[in-house]
């Protein structure tokens, strides 16, 4: 282990349940997932905190919190302007950090 901070690109898992939904999307809509999944990975804050934290996202990408109420739970990310989203959780643990998608969708 080390004390130097881990930083992008973070690894990143999918439920086997939203990685089957995400199998059965559109190929051009998985392509706006990997473009979303890559802004996600090399984000330096996963979880985008702080006012206009998203900001350098691309114009038709957005994330804020699942439920205001629990501003360290999962987060939402949604992508090709609001018509798809990813909700994901961040675990930023020392030796490991991780982000794991818990739902795809699209419409």
């Amino acid at each position: 282990m080390t004390d130097a901070f881990m930083g992008p690109p973070w690894q990143m898992d999918w439920r086997l349940d939203a990685l089957v939904r995400l199998e059965a999307l559109p190929e051009h809509v998985q392509k706006k997932v990997a473009e979303a999944r890559a802004e996600l990975v090399t984000a330096r804050d996963p979880y985008f905190r702080g006012i206009a934290a998203d900001a350098g996202l691309a114009e038709s990408m957005h994330v804020e919190p699942v439920r205001s109420s629990d501003p360290k739970g999962p987060r939402i990310l949604y992508f090709d302007n609001h018509r798809g989203w990813l909700i994901y959780t961040f675990i930023p643990r020392a030796e490991d950090p991780q982000i794991t998608v818990v739902e795809v969708f699209w419409q």
